[in-house]
């Protein structure tokens, strides 16, 4: 099946351009830091969400933190879920953030999927390098799979740089399982919010007209996670799966991500590669957005629809192509 490219530009609403406006005068800046170290704690200080917001978005949802055989991390879970799953995964440029500060878009999926969402901490930079938040990912996969959970209940989701884990995890289970000779289905279905899939910043869009980054941002980030391993090293590669030539054999995929977003071409090169190799994956090129809106679901109008679409393709795939086309 072909990649669809579907064009969801409108006028953005009041809401979305005063947050854009804030981003733009408070957390945007040329440089983060002097050093990898320095860089964290500056995103440690100026992203995420505030505590009062994560309280409210979890009203009516239980939450259960998870410690144990090497996983960690917390369930979302609505009063009577379904038997479906949803592993995800934080953005953060893998150097801040946590499944707490990502409750307003864990909360919105498990209300709209009625599914349980286990929202995944996994270790940062630079305290912990590459690849161990890769590490961590596809052991929470494989933990939620021993459990007897079946791929076909399974589905991943992840936001910036969880969404390019989302992306690295599954290429190298599908390569784990390809050296053993097995051909099997990895998930269900996956969704990327304007994934970070290339860690060298090799295509970045106009990233000028960003509100959030700058393109030397890609390289402090980049640099605090990698260390001094080159993006393009063949051990490296996990971490920008933008840069694999191959991306076939991975389950439906969906992806969002704003017009103007500093990561819009990543998205556009992931699509293309998975459309390369007859996979299915669904490129939703959305309104002039700042990067991570779907955090601000309550707030900013867009936020839901977006989650409300990605819902849906977490349900169905296959129905949602439909829908899409429409």
């Amino acid at each position: 099946m072909q990649s669809e490219v579907i064009d969801r530009r409108t006028v953005p609403s009041w809401q979305s351009r005063v947050v854009a406006a804030y981003i733009r005068t408070v957390i945007r800046r040329r440089k983060w830091g002097a050093d990898d170290l320095s860089v964290a704690r500056r995103a440690r200080r100026l992203l995420g969400t505030p505590h009062l917001f994560q309280w409210l978005s979890t009203r009516g949802l239980r939450i259960t933190r998870v410690s144990e055989e090497g996983v960690k991390g917390e369930w979302v879970e609505p009063k009577n879920p379904n038997q479906d799953v949803i592993l995800y995964m934080h953005g953060g440029g893998y150097v801040c953030c946590s499944p707490a500060t990502h409750r307003p878009i864990t909360a919105a999926l498990a209300r709209l999927t009625n599914c349980r969402v286990f929202s995944l901490y996994y270790r940062l930079a630079p305290e912990h390098r590459f690849p161990a938040a890769l590490d961590d990912a596809v052991r929470a996969y494989q933990w939620l799979r021993d459990q007897g959970l079946p791929a076909d209940s399974l589905s991943l989701a992840g936001d910036s740089a969880g969404g390019g884990l989302v992306l690295g995890t599954l290429v190298r289970l599908r390569d784990t399982e390809r050296a053993q000779g097995d051909s099997v289905q990895l998930a269900r279905a996956a969704v990327c919010f304007s994934p970070w899939a290339d860690l060298g910043g090799y295509g970045v869009s106009e990233y000028e007209s960003c509100a959030m980054f700058f393109r030397e941002n890609v390289i402090e980030f980049a640099r605090a996670y990698l260390d001094e391993l080159s993006p393009l090293d063949p051990d490296a590669l996990y971490a920008s799966p933008a840069l694999l030539e191959d991306l076939g054999g991975l389950p439906p995929i969906l992806l969002q991500v704003g017009s103007k977003e500093l990561l819009l071409d990543d998205s556009r090169r992931v699509a293309r590669k998975i459309r390369q190799a007859e996979g299915d994956c669904w490129l939703e090129d959305t309104q002039d957005l700042f990067h991570g809106w779907q955090m601000l679901a309550g707030i900013v109008p867009e936020a839901r629809r977006s989650l409300t679409q990605a819902a849906r393709f977490l349900r169905n795939p296959s129905s949602c192509l439909e829908e899409l086309r429409r």
